[in-house]
């Protein structure tokens, strides 16, 4: 059975639950030559149930489309396993019914559940961007502290530790710029970077 797409007129319906109406198939006997194979004995089950299979799968799901899905489901099911059908627990009718209703509630659980990881996902994008922010203000608040530590340098090392670091320049090139024996501009980037280190409270040896 490739598609199933219940229509209203498709079974009984007005009935009590586990009553048949006058001349309706036995739903029963229909469900137990199922279990032996019987195409045409199933074909008559879905006939006689499907409308209000499909009625029961909407009133859950809320979706046509995905009601005729779910009502295909539990047909299939019900063709797999009509064996276990057992009249002295319930009718037929219940039966057929209690399976199409899991199965609703199987989809809407399961589109609970795709939703909830979508939100999940979008927290977490939200956590990222909050963490990108908090870098963005930890860096910033460094650049400040650089800064701060920059200003208690003596002119002449501060000038060559810009040079040096924020210009990118060699410490051969900073004693070229500042007309300086090589000698002097390293002592001078030295010096500097020591007052930088006790200032900012970074430990470790300066190579």
């Amino acid at each position: 059975m490739d598609h199933i797409q219940p229509t209203p007129s498709g079974g009984p319906t007005g009935s009590p639950e586990g009553a048949a109406a006058p001349g309706a198939p036995d739903l029963g006997a229909l469900l137990r030559q199922s279990a032996r194979g019987d195409q045409q004995a199933f074909a008559q089950l879905y006939d006689a149930t499907a409308a209000r299979a499909y009625g029961l799968a909407v009133r859950v799901v809320r979706d046509p489309a995905q009601a005729e899905e779910v009502t295909q489901e539990a047909f299939l099911e019900l063709w797999r396993t009509a064996s276990r059908f057992d009249p002295e627990r319930g009718s037929a009718i219940s039966w057929v019914l209690t399976i199409v209703h899991r199965k609703a509630v199987d989809r809407v659980r399961s589109a609970e559940a795709a939703g909830r990881r979508d939100t999940t996902y979008q927290q977490e994008q939200q956590e990222v961007d909050h963490d990108a922010t908090a870098e963005a203000a930890h860096s910033s608040l460094e650049a400040k502290r650089v800064r701060a530590a920059m200003g208690q340098l003596t002119p002449v090392q501060r000038e060559a530790i810009e040079l040096s670091f924020f210009g990118g320049y060699t410490h051969t090139e900073v004693a070229t710029l500042l007309d300086l024996p090589l000698g002097t501009a390293k002592t001078r980037i030295r010096d500097g970077l020591i007052r930088l280190r006790d200032f900012m409270g970074v430990g470790g040896a300066l190579a």
